[in-house]
């Protein structure tokens, strides 16, 4: 039985939607230069271990795994919330993604940097695993909030209700995972349009948390944090 999406939803997909678009537009602004006025001078390119340059390969991994999930729990139920939702995911992160890594390039900077520890970008113990908002890695997962091999391979065999709470649980882990990361970015990127998508990434996420709570209770289930 199909159940209908709380208005929780719509906001959060508009959020990132702008977000999307302020960000692409500042993007292109910067690319291609302002008005006749004399142009100011070019912002200095993010270093290789920056924070911009880490948030962006860390949050890129990070989205293509809630993509993953996204397509796999489309075919797992016929529940229209839960579809709706998982493709709305599944967009928005893709485009996200996308635009990440389209900076590194411009930036000409590599997408791996094979002796850099994931949230090694953050400090503190984020270069180990873990980092102050959400707790370490779980173990065979890459970051804070990602699922195992092991998770995914569990969704993809359910099916029906079963599917739709796991892939809520597991979203709502990654949520948070991506929540923090997108948090350090806000207060530590020096490229205002990176700033800006982290903040919007921040907003949108925490509107899903809320709708995915809902979405869980409706089910009997609860988050697993």
């Amino acid at each position: 039985m199909s159940r209908a999406i709380p208005r929780t939803y719509w906001v959060a997909g508009t959020a990132v939607l702008l977000a999307l678009l302020f960000a692409a537009a500042a993007t292109v602004a910067a690319a291609n230069g302002g008005s006749a006025a004399p142009a100011p001078a070019a912002p200095r390119t993010p270093g290789l271990h920056s924070a911009d340059a880490g948030f962006a390969r860390d949050m890129a991994v990070h989205h293509q795994q809630a993509v993953e999930m996204s397509f796999i729990v489309r075919d797992r139920t016929q529940d229209e919330a839960v579809r709706t939702l998982a493709y709305d995911i599944a967009n928005t992160q893709a485009n996200q993604r996308g635009m990440l890594l389209g900076w590194l390039d411009l930036w000409g900077l590599p997408k791996v940097v094979a002796d850099e520890p994931p949230m090694s970008w953050m400090g503190g113990s984020a270069g180990h695993g873990g980092h102050a908002g959400h707790g370490p890695a779980k173990p065979g997962a890459l970051m804070p909030g990602m699922a195992t091999k092991e998770e995914l391979e569990q969704l993809g065999a359910a099916s029906g209700r079963d599917a739709e709470v796991l892939f809520l649980q597991l979203m709502t882990d990654h949520h948070k995972g991506g929540v923090t990361m997108a948090e350090g970015c806000a207060q530590q990127c020096a490229t205002p349009v990176e700033r800006d998508l982290a903040q919007g990434m921040v907003d949108a996420q925490r509107s899903e948390l809320t709708l995915m709570a809902d979405m869980l209770k409706q089910r009997g289930a609860t988050p697993r944090g």
